[in-house]
């Protein structure tokens, strides 16, 4: 499954598509293909310190806020749906149900202006980003949006900050590890538990 954009002249729609008979073929994988540039958790300092990578973290608010590296730049990929219609409502009842109680993450909806806010912040196209989320999905979807846009020189934090361990980011801020930030709900109850068992052993 890949992933198709489609702007128009005030927002980029990001819809998965699956290759069908009928001829259509996927967008190339910018990331296998080394358009993009893998970088793993434990080399991104270096990325960012001696080869000129910004950090583009578009996590959520939610997650942003429990833990962020200091010199990052935030740009939400995705913002709480806080639309009041009753269709929304209901997609909101099924998520909590099968999504939101056990990871803690609300229904999201595509931030139209994402686009417009990094070509705010990164004028330059040529800017070196390192686009990193929580596990690695989301942010492939943005560097997919972002080369779309022009940016040639795009990393993509392979994994995302889950795979992060302490000593890969210097100054994290937030009441949260930056690797658990992504963990909400009952799963950050077990992961709590799980954490004092260890200890207690």
């Amino acid at each position: 499954m890949g992933f198709v954009l489609y702007q128009s002249p005030t927002l980029c729609l990001i819809r998965s598509q699956t290759t069908t008979g009928s001829g259509r073929s996927q967008p190339p994988d910018l990331i296998r293909t080394g358009v993009v540039r893998p970088i793993q958790p434990k080399q991104a300092s270096s990325a960012v310190t001696s080869e000129g990578y910004k950090l583009l973290d578009i996590r959520p608010a939610w997650e942003w806020e429990k833990a962020r590296v200091r010199s990052a730049i935030h740009i939400p990929l995705f913002l709480e749906d806080t639309d009041s219609s009753p269709i929304t409502f209901i997609k909101k009842s099924i998520h909590f149900g099968y999504i939101g109680l056990w990871t803690g993450q609300l229904l999201t909806t595509i931030n139209d202006g994402f686009l417009d806010e990094v070509r705010t912040t990164f004028p330059d196209k040529d800017e070196k980003l390192l686009v990193a989320c929580g596990e690695g999905l989301r942010s492939r979807v943005a560097v997919s949006a972002l080369h779309k846009d022009g940016y040639r020189n795009l990393g993509w934090l392979a994994g995302g900050f889950s795979r992060a361990s302490e000593k890969d980011f210097a100054n994290v801020e937030g009441q949260s590890k930056l690797q658990y930030a992504t963990i909400g709900g009952v799963s950050y109850i077990f992961l709590r538990l799980l954490i004092l068992l260890r200890v207690l052993k």
